[in-house]
């Protein structure tokens, strides 16, 4: 962010451009879309909203709420956590709370070192609670764990 930017509460900088991370996050929206083959008209469609609107979203001039963008995650059959992933450090500190608070880098520490919040993670256990029988879960479980413990004693 330049020197001239300087931010403000709502997460926009002057000269109302686009937050950084919305930007980031409409972007995912497209890419996730387009890999689906799905076309702006049918995703507004089912989002209820007109295509110029999804356009606003995939170049970051809207904000997405976050009951809209559970409905996105959802049609595009995607966790929440992916329209985050791989955002570099530089457009993540532009998020409105940084923007207010600079100093609260230790905020971003706990969320990123936390392994139960990447996408792998929540599709490993989504993935497992989609499993009926409960035994083959339970064995998988138990494989699971016995192969990380094993790994992590031949490490050493």
């Amino acid at each position: 962010m330049s020197e001239i930017s300087k931010p403000n509460v709502r997460g926009r900088i002057e000269r109302n451009e686009p937050n950084p991370v919305d930007v980031y996050a409409g972007q995912r929206m497209r890419l996730r879309r387009t890999m689906l083959n799905m076309s702006q008209q049918t995703l507004a469609r089912k989002l209820g909203i007109m295509f110029q609107q999804v356009q606003k979203y995939e170049k970051g001039d809207n904000r997405i709420g976050f009951s809209r963008m559970c409905d996105i995650a959802d049609i595009l059959d995607t966790s929440l956590d992916y329209f985050r992933e791989g955002m570099d450090t530089s457009i993540a500190k532009n998020s409105p709370m940084r923007l207010v608070n600079p100093d609260e880098e230790e905020i971003r520490q706990k969320y990123d070192d936390d392994p139960l919040k990447s996408s792998e993670a929540m599709t490993l256990v989504s993935n497992y609670y989609k499993i009926r029988n409960r035994k083959i879960a339970r064995c998988i479980f138990d494989l699971l764990r016995d192969m990380s413990v094993s790994n992590s004693t031949m490490a050493d």
